[in-house]
């Protein structure tokens, strides 16, 4: 767990800066604590959209995590990098070279090919 502060905040949302909800969005992420993550495996991305379901929850599957716990596409609950260009930007904003830990599944090399 962390709290963001303004500027880490404005910085991951910069592309949103010229929407009017920008100022709405960094304050309600700073009203309490996040939990940044690093997911890590073959088309990550991808299926880490997959699980975490469209940006507006109403259009989101069943089982998807923001079909199952969102309501209002303001609140979305999760965010998730849309490439892995974001990924990278991203990652480096939110932490520390020294703070990751990169592995490899010991299953992986009989799951994917």
């Amino acid at each position: 767990f962390m709290q963001a502060d303004e500027k880490l905040l404005q910085q991951h949302y910069s592309d949103l800066a010229g929407r009017p909800f920008f100022n709405g969005l960094v304050k309600f992420m700073q009203s309490g604590p996040v939990v940044p993550m690093v997911w890590e495996g073959t088309n990550v991305v991808a299926t880490g959209r997959d699980m975490i379901g469209a940006t507006n929850p109403l259009e989101s599957k069943p089982g998807t995590i923001r079909g199952d716990l969102c309501i209002q596409v303001g609140r979305n609950i999760v965010h998730g990098s849309d490439s892995l260009p974001s990924a990278e930007k991203e990652i480096a904003l939110w932490f520390k070279e020294s703070e990751l830990c990169p592995w490899t599944l010991h299953v992986e090399p009989s799951v994917y090919e």
